[in-house]
């Protein structure tokens, strides 16, 4: 595999050298997410395999390009899981894809998001330097926490090469419950929930029903179920997997997918179009036709983002506008990792 990092490392060396840009891509399972990236395609699909599992220290290093279906199924041989649940769109999703993007499922807000578990990266630079950050232990801390930086950056910053992340052990017992109430109360309900010492590990509110994962010991289930209530679903795990991949009706179509990112208490919205709400309250999911603007400024007004998903006019931009400040600190980043703009190009929207 050496050779095939050189062989990426001079590709992007070169394209440096004549500023011509690259286009990152591994499965394209998430290629409609962002802006869209102009340039020579350069493929990591090749560049696969796990390098490094040592289950008893909940250690994984893995390659960019190796799907998130052959992670699964090899930490599941070993009862172990990587805990932000990442969603997997097709299977051709990879991890590298995941880190790029910085997505989280279900699980997020009960163990943490991606960049919460990330432990070291190799990358190569927009200039075609080959760069490790960070490291392949838990308690490593030396140093800027570059690694955590490049999740979430889209692939603007680097090409992801190498990632090592912290894992956890899947849980004994999962147990979905259902009930029927409206939105203001599921969101009510959901915080109060969060405040309590309850097993939780995923909240769902669509259509006048909520759904509650609780995941853990058995006996602790038990116990969490007598106070809550509710009625149990039998095809819990079906459910999360649905929700968390997109497969679920709500998400489907050609119309816009919009990403509300707001403070969990935040009160019923008073959007007309079906919602879909996650996170304890903090995600919310809408297909309403709206324009752009509109609806940032009512999401803003709560401490909030938006994000366009999916679909929809991309011309009044994907990511919500940056305030000027951090758009600075984000041009400098690009700047110092990537001078010549090659990487990438145009996929994030809001630091042009």
């Amino acid at each position: 595999m050496e050779t095939t990092v050189q062989s990426l490392t001079e590709r992007v060396r070169q394209a440096h050298q004549s500023k011509v840009p690259l286009a990152i891509h591994g499965g394209n399972s998430k290629s409609f997410y962002g802006g869209s990236p102009s340039g020579e395609p350069l493929d990591l699909r090749s560049y696969t395999g796990i390098i490094d599992y040592e289950p008893k220290e909940l250690v994984l290093t893995v390659r960019a390009g190796t799907p998130l279906a052959e992670i699964d199924a090899v930490m599941a041989r070993e009862g172990q899981m990587l805990p932000f649940e990442p969603p997997r769109f097709t299977e051709a999703s990879t991890i590298g894809g995941t880190v790029a993007t910085g997505l989280s499922g279900p699980r997020r807000p009960y163990t943490g998001a991606v960049r919460d578990f990330v432990l070291g990266t190799r990358i190569v630079s927009g200039n075609g330097e080959d760069l490790r950050f960070g490291g392949r232990v838990i308690k490593n801390v030396a140093g800027y926490d570059v690694s955590r930086l490049m999740t979430g950056a889209m692939g603007t910053l680097g090409v992801l090469l190498d990632l090592s992340f912290k894992v956890l052990p899947r849980p004994p017992d999962e147990v979905t419950l259902r009930f029927e109430m409206d939105q203001a109360t599921a969101i009510q309900r959901f915080n109060e929930w969060a405040g309590r010492p309850l097993p939780l590990s995923a909240t769902s509110w669509h259509d006048g029903v909520a759904m509650l994962r609780l995941s853990g010991a058995a006996a602790g289930i038990r116990a969490a179920r007598e106070k809550l209530g509710g009625e149990t679903f039998p095809d819990g795990e079906r459910f999360w997997q649905d929700l968390r991949d997109h497969r679920a009706a709500f998400f489907q179509g050609a119309g816009p997918l919009w990403r509300l990112s707001v403070p969990s208490t935040t009160s019923v919205l008073g959007l007309s179009a079906p919602q879909w709400i996650e996170w304890g309250g903090a995600l919310r999911w809408t297909r309403a036709e709206v324009g752009a603007a509109s609806l940032r400024e009512l999401v803003a007004a709560q401490g909030g983002h938006v994000t366009l998903f999916r679909g929809g006019d991309k011309s009044a931009g994907v990511f919500h506008p940056l305030q000027p400040v951090l758009a600075r600190v984000h041009r400098n980043l690009k700047a110092a990792f990537d001078p010549h703009d090659i990487l990438n190009r145009g996929r994030m929207d809001n630091i042009q």
